[in-house]
């Protein structure tokens, strides 16, 4: 791995940094593959039903039927082109909305720091890591201070590797001096050497899989699952149509083309449309509200979710941190405390903090004359750091952190200028200070110091038999907001549970003010105890999980999921990446650490459980929206296509001939273009939303079997009262199916009442409106003879115009008594 970049430590230029970037390509592992319009409208267009179709025309063309061919073709052509338009916009969608999240690597270029976009770091830069940084590139370590990397992405193992730099520059780099793309620094710093980058890296040899589809999720597999459904039935229907029809004596070509009819007239093209324009639109939607959607099926997701987890900073609190109190070991104000807590703020260099800032912003020492010598970075084990520094009487190790923590590592305690042993009554004091600040609502640290010996360097063995100093309490206010977000969140049916590293008691006084309710409370230590059944139980009755580690989030999260409840996330730290990956809806920051943001599959501009609320809205709405497409296939297209199977084998002509059933699905389409864009019942957006495949199989018996009856009833006025030969006949049952299949949009889209309880969007009223008319008119144009209509006399209009009334009435008669019967969503 070593190479010709091994000896240029002192980064690149500008200059060299463009060549290489020309020479080695953009740092990039898996791009985005961007399908071309002519590439996208092939794939359309090489759908099965549409190459029957094809085929069927081309047959008829052979066979002289050339204005079926035509008509067939031009079908096809309108159809895909609607497909393909919608697609490429929501390709285009998703381009943009992933061009608003960046993440950026600090890089030395031209002898000064830099910040670059990741995908422009090149072989040869020298780049500077911090905790929470994803790793750019594979690469060697030049200078590093406890620096450990989290390996999981590539090895699976979840407990972080320490790298070390390599001694010698011009020997063999081994692993333990090699960092990879792909993985995240959990602690420590480290100058490191770029040598490989995108697909050349260890992380690019083994990402192919990415080049494959990503899994489904929730949603798609039941999609997926509905469309094998609709599937199954139409075969059966196709194969019976067709067969018979060839039974009767009917030409094998008539009898292919009326069988294929049917196949299109009961297959749900539209679907994957009226999906991508609902995600689409949700996702510009949540945008305009500062929501980035990366992954556009993580609307649906929304949807569904009814656990919401997150950390209380910035969700529940302003993540504002004022500095409001700095104390000794007793309660009293302490300066000393503050310097002490000043030292380690300012002299760290790891990831800074919002508590290191107040610090920093409540009083600034002058430090002339002290000297940092070395440090020992924070982690999320110890939740602590600490710093060694050289003043006139010898060198100092200062740590501070996590209360609990530093009670573990303290044997003294300062007293005035006397260092005394910490009796146990003593220790129960100094906790009692904690404990009721805590209960107050404030955020604490303590600090505690000791003097160590001169050494090389020093390690986390050397924090131990520390002198106990004092605490620094902080506030963090509650959000105004927050307490009208999760009242709005609970009427969505969404649970909040906060998973924070802070102490139980700040949460619990938190959760108050913001009239969150408390079922319950478990630390960190109480999970470590438990089975994964024992937690299994515990997750659900519990509201704030305190003091928890990376590995406890995500534990939490696995926990709530084999539960069936659909989990999302919120967090923007480095430990929440492991939580992130594990919900089924991971949500950041805009300004969380890199590897944070490549993990979510939601990223707000701002932390705030509003645009939560807003985006679980949007799931909902598409969701639901989505639901009234498919209800509108069960109840229109499979009873009127079982119509039309029935009775081509009773009557002695096609009850319609293929042309006009391709052109009653072609206008039915139309109608339901819209339907992405339709109005959702206020009460149904505040309903959980699941998918449940026996509601679907009822409702499809039930509305099919309603709409069957009716165009049967059709068929025996128009047959048996008034006698109508076999184009007067097609005609006639044309325009009462185009009307019942496309009217009853009106009533299936809403519980309620059409119109006067709940109104349909503009869009979708006036386009299905529209599309009726342009049915009915047709055979009254020169153009209807094409497709073999005959204008009918006013008696048989009025006859089907009653039917159709009939028909709506009782359909919305039989929506009540069923859902009176069938209590689902």
């Amino acid at each position: 791995m070593a190479g010709k970049f091994e000896k240029k430590i002192n980064g690149l230029t500008s200059k060299e940094a463009r060549l290489r970037l020309v020479q080695y390509g953009e740092n990039v592992v898996y791009k985005r593959k961007r399908i071309g319009p002519f590439v996208l409208a092939f794939k359309k267009l090489s759908s099965p039903l549409f190459l029957i179709l094809i085929a069927a025309s081309i047959v008829a063309f052979f066979l002289k039927e050339n204005i079926n061919a035509v008509i067939l073709i031009l079908m096809v052509g309108v159809s895909a082109a609607m497909d393909f338009f919608n697609s490429y916009r929501s390709q285009r969608t998703v381009e943009h909305l992933l061009s608003l999240v960046v993440s950026y690597a600090l890089v030395l270029r031209d002898g000064k720091k830099e910040e670059i976009n990741l995908s422009k770091v090149v072989p040869g830069d020298v780049v500077y890591l911090l905790a929470g940084d994803v790793v750019p590139g594979d690469c060697q370590v030049l200078q590093a201070k406890d620096f450990f990397v989290n390996e999981a992405v590539l090895t699976g193992e979840s407990f972080p590797v320490e790298k070390f730099p390599q001694q010698n520059l011009g020997g063999k780099i081994a692993s333990k001096n090699v960092a990879y793309l792909g993985t995240s620094v959990v602690s420590g710093f480290a100058t490191v050497l770029i040598l490989k980058t995108g697909a050349k890296t260890k992380f690019g040899q083994i990402a192919k899989s990415l080049e494959e589809e990503r899994p489904l999720s929730d949603f798609e597999k039941n999609i997926q699952k509905f469309s094998v459904f609709i599937l199954i039935i139409t075969a059966i229907l196709v194969t019976a149509a067709f067969v018979f029809n060839a039974l009767v004596g009917r030409s094998i070509l008539t009898a292919f083309i009326f069988a294929v009819a049917i196949a299109i007239g009961m297959a749900p093209e539209l679907l994957p449309v009226i999906i991508s324009v609902a995600l689409s639109n949700g996702a510009m939607h949540m945008a305009k509200k500062s929501v980035i959607v990366k992954n556009l099926s993580s609307i649906q997701d929304f949807g569904s979710m009814d656990i919401l987890c997150a950390d209380k900073t910035g969700s529940l609190t302003q993540n504002l941190i004022i500095l409001e109190k700095h104390l000794d070991a007793f309660g009293e104000s302490s300066e000393k405390v503050l310097f002490w807590a000043f030292l380690v703020s300012t002299l760290h260099s790891g990831v800074t903090n919002p508590l290191d800032e107040a610090v920093k912003k409540h009083h600034k020492f002058d430090l002339l004359g002290i000297e940092k010598i070395d440090e020992i970075p924070f982690d999320f084990e110890r939740k602590r750091q600490s710093v060694v520094v050289k003043e006139k009487q010898g060198r100092i190790l200062v740590s501070a952190g996590a209360p609990e923590e530093i009670f573990k590592i303290c044997e003294f305690y300062q007293k005035g200028e006397h260092k005394l042993r910490l009796s146990r009554a003593t220790r129960d004091k100094i906790e009692n200070i904690f404990y009721n600040l805590s209960r107050s609502g404030y955020r604490v640290l303590a600090v505690a110091a000791k003097e160590v010996p001169t050494k090389k360097s020093y390690t986390f063995a050397d924090e131990q038999s520390l002198v106990f100093m004092g605490f620094t309490a902080f506030m963090d206010p509650a959000k105004e907001s927050a307490r009208e977000a999760i009242l709005e969140l609970k009427k969505l049916g969404t649970e909040i549970k906060i998973l924070t590293g802070d102490n139980a008691l700040v949460s619990e006084k938190i959760c108050q003010e913001v009239e969150l309710k408390i079922k319950g409370i478990l630390s960190g230590t109480e999970i470590d105890k438990m089975s994964d059944k024992q937690l299994g139980k515990a997750v659900l009755v519990t509201t704030i999980f305190a003091r928890v580690t990376p590995e406890q989030k995500e534990r939490i999260i696995l926990a709530l999921k084999k539960a069936k409840k659909v989990v999302g996330y919120l967090g923007d730290g480095v430990n929440d990446a492991p939580a992130l990956r594990a919900a089924d809806v991971g949500i950041s920051v805009n300004n969380a650490v890199d590897v944070t943001k490549e993990t979510a599959d939601i990223i707000l501009l701002h932390k705030s459980l509003t645009v939560l609320q807003e985006g679980i809205i949007e799931g909902r709405k598409t969701f639901l929206n989505t639901r009234k497409y498919i209800m509108m296939g069960l109840s229109s297209d499979f009873g009127n296509m079982f119509s039309m199977a029935g009775a081509s084998l009773l009557l002695p002509f096609l009850p319609m001939l293929p042309v006009q059933i391709i052109l009653n699905d072609f206008l039915y389409n139309i109608s339901q273009l819209f339907i992405s864009t339709d109005k959702v019942d206020k009460d149904e957006i505040y309903k959980i939303v699941k998918w449940d495949f026996a509601f679907f199989r009822r409702y499809m018996i039930i509305f099919g079997l309603t709409s069957s009856i009716f165009d049967f009833v059709t068929f025996g006025m128009l047959l048996w009262v008034f006698q109508l030969k076999a184009s007067y006949f097609q005609t006639g049952w044309f325009m009462e199916s185009i009307a019942t299949q496309v009217f009853v949009i009106y009533l299936i889209r809403t519980k309620k009442l059409p119109f006067l309880q709940s109104r349909p969007s503009f869009a979708l009223f006036f386009v299905a409106l529209l599309v009726v008319l342009a049915g009915w008119l047709i055979p009254y144009v020169g153009f209807g003879k094409f497709f073999g209509f005959e204008p009918l006399p006013l008696a048989v209009l009025g006859i089907i115009l009653a039917i159709v009334i009939i028909y709506l009435l009782l359909a919305e008669g039989i929506k009540r008594i069923f859902y009176k019967l069938y209590k689902v969503y």
